[in-house]
């Protein structure tokens, strides 16, 4: 390894944090104990009051904004992904701000002497452009993409160099097969220097005790409220059903997001009782003491978290065919699959109600399945492959 190596490390993430930071802010106390001291962090804008990002201040990682100045444009970032499209789209200036985001971390890089940098993307092609500019720049790079969605894919006009700065990578390295399989489709390639790389887990395998049924199910839907991936529009209209009204079941959507209010709404005018909003909850083990399956009616992922962590603590989950949950779940053995659509999960839904007295043994299968299937450090994993192409 070159003496006193420079480190770019450029997240994709519009929130102040989200889970595609994990991967690389938990790696970076590995490459610090392995002598690359000298990491920079860009991004769009930060947040530095965040927990996170004081964290890594401390441990000597800087931080720079891509767009400190342009604070208008930040704000645009800083929302959700269909809300930033919809501008884009609609004032014709998707190529105006990626030209800029391009032109100033470009600049930077070049500034900064960066021998190596890597860009942690969102989906899989919202970080090309700034590993474009590595390419330009002769900095070797690393891409990983913790999502691929099915019907969202790259413009034309920009597929050329996406695929040039794909194939020159070091690694590109995704978080599910489904991911790699539908980013070499959505280019028309084959990627060589693909790996598949899990994100680390906040939790260690160990069926927690099954709660009691006493006075009936709970059924726990984590995630960002958001319905263009998470899909709880989906789930809402099905549980406005009769049958789902009168059941002795209830539905916990923990999470904050910007569809909350309109999923309340929804809720309120379904006239549904058995649906509740709890908010975020960090303590998973507390959270899975109290719930007995998880579901997700997803329309996109990359390999969600939140289904690991469920399947980890025992409890069986209820999920559509997105991302790569097919890759982990054994349908009718450790958890239930459907399409994410209402007829389908629905029908899917009706399937594990109807094995509901089959859920704890499902979650105890689950559980040992993770065992099986998680890495023991996905971040000292990642930073030793890193650490291989520096070298």
């Amino acid at each position: 390894m070159k003496q006193g190596t420079k480190l770019a490390i450029i997240t994709c993430c519009l929130d102040d944090w989200g889970g595609s930071e994990e991967l690389w802010a938990k790696t970076v106390p590995h490459l610090l104990s392995a002598g690359i001291n000298d990491i920079t962090v860009y991004k769009n804008t930060i947040n530095f009051q965040h927990p996170k990002f004081k964290v890594l201040k401390k441990l000597g990682v800087k931080l720079i904004e891509i767009i400190p100045k342009a604070k208008a444009v930040g704000k645009i970032y800083r929302k959700s992904i269909s809300t930033f499209i919809r501008i884009a789209e609609k004032f014709n200036l998707a190529t105006y701000q990626w030209n800029k985001l391009a032109e100033s971390i470009f600049k930077q890089l070049k500034k900064d002497k960066i021998d190596f940098a890597i860009i942690s993307q969102g989906i899989n092609f919202d970080g090309l452009v700034y590993a474009h500019q590595c390419l330009k720049l002769k900095i070797p790079y690393i891409i990983v993409s913790h999502k691929a969605v099915d019907f969202f894919w790259p413009q034309d006009s920009d597929r050329a160099y996406m695929r040039e700065t794909l194939l020159k990578a070091k690694k590109c390295l995704f978080v599910s097969i489904h991911n790699l399989k539908t980013t070499e489709e959505q280019f028309g390639i084959r990627l060589k220097n693909a790996e598949v790389i899990l994100n680390p887990t906040k939790v260690i395998p160990s069926a927690l005790p099954y709660p009691s049924t006493i006075n009936g199910f709970k059924l726990a839907c984590v995630g960002r409220l958001f319905v263009i991936d998470k899909g709880q529009d989906i789930l809402i209209r099905i549980l406005s059903n009769s049958k789902w009204k009168e059941r002795a079941v209830t539905i916990s959507l923990i999470g904050k997001g910007p569809d909350e209010q309109a999923l309340k709404e929804l809720c309120a005018l379904f006239e549904i009782k058995n649906v509740e909003f709890i908010g975020f909850k960090a303590d998973l083990n507390e959270l899975w003491h109290q719930y007995h399956a998880l579901i997700l009616p997803s329309r996109s992922e990359g390999l969600p978290l939140t289904v690991i962590e469920a399947m980890s603590l025992g409890r069986t989950v209820i999920v559509t065919n997105a991302g790569g949950n097919a890759e982990i779940i054994e349908e009718n053995v450790t958890g239930f699959i459907g399409e994410a659509n209402v007829k389908d999960f629905d029908e899917v839904m009706e399937s594990a109600w109807q094995a509901r007295e089959n859920w704890e043994k499902m979650g105890n299968a689950a559980c040992e399945k993770m065992k099986l299937f998680l890495a023991e450090s996905p971040e000292k994993i990642f930073a030793e492959l890193i650490l291989e192409q520096i070298n």
